[in-house]
Parts: structure tokens; C-alpha cells; sequence
């Protein structure tokens, strides 16, 4: 079982910086591959950025290349996101997820979810 908590999110400006993190709880945080969504209002959840379970690995939406980084720190058993120069477009809840399979997790079919944080970018 793993529980994650994400945190870090909050208001900000255009081109500006927020970097999210999400805390999970077990010892078997290194086995799982580790990704962030995120929903606008009135919008279907989507892939933001995935890293797999070493941290060799990311991928990252087309929309946030470039903008956003990835990374894991696993022995504090946490993954970040860090959203530079944000846009107003950018604004949702950002959602955590585990998932034992890297392309299962790309695909949205994971395991484990945060309750989210909420990003606002405003213009």
C-alpha cells in the first residue's frame, strides 16, 4: 500500500516558478514508478510528467517540455515537479500517482493517487 501527499502548490504570475512535491509512505517507494496529472476545470484529467523508478527515465507532456522538471529523491521516498515559467493555461490540480509499471502510469492506469494540490497561474 502506498499513500502519497502532495504539497507545494499555490498562487502565482505568469512566468512564474512553483515546485511541487509529493511525499509517499511505505518502504517500497523505490519499486514504483512515480508521475504527476493534472485537471482543469471542465477538463478531463491528463499526463503531465512520468519518472521511472531509478530516476533514468522521464517523460513529459509536449505542452510542459522544456518548462517542467521531474525528479525523485528516494530516500526521502518523495518525487517533485518543477513548473517554471508558468502559464495561466497551466492552472489546475495537480495529482500525484504510483504505479508499478512505467507505461501503465504514462497511461493514466496507476495504482496510487494523491488528493491533489491547486496550481493557479495567474495573468
Amino acid at each position: 500500500q502506498v499513500q502519497l501527499v502532495e504539497s507545494g502548490g499555490g498562487l502565482v504570475q505568469a512566468g512564474g516558478s512553483l515546485r511541487l512535491s509529493c511525499a509517499a509512505s511505505g518502504r517500497t517507494f523505490s519499486s514504483y514508478a512515480m508521475g504527476w496529472f493534472r485537471q482543469a476545470p471542465g477538463k478531463e484529467r491528463e499526463f503531465v510528467a512520468a519518472i521511472g523508478w531509478n530516476g533514468a527515465n522521464t517523460y513529459y507532456a509536449d505542452f510542459v517540455k522544456g518548462r517542467f522538471t521531474i525528479s525523485r529523491d528516494n530516500v526521502k521516498n518523495t518525487v517533485y515537479l518543477q513548473m517554471n515559467s508558468l502559464k495561466p493555461e497551466d492552472t489546475a490540480v495537480y495529482y500525484c500517482a504510483a504505479d508499478q509499471g512505467l507505461s501503465r502510469l504514462r497511461r493514466g492506469l496507476c495504482d496510487y493517487w494523491g488528493q491533489g494540490t491547486q496550481v493557479t497561474v495567474s495573468s
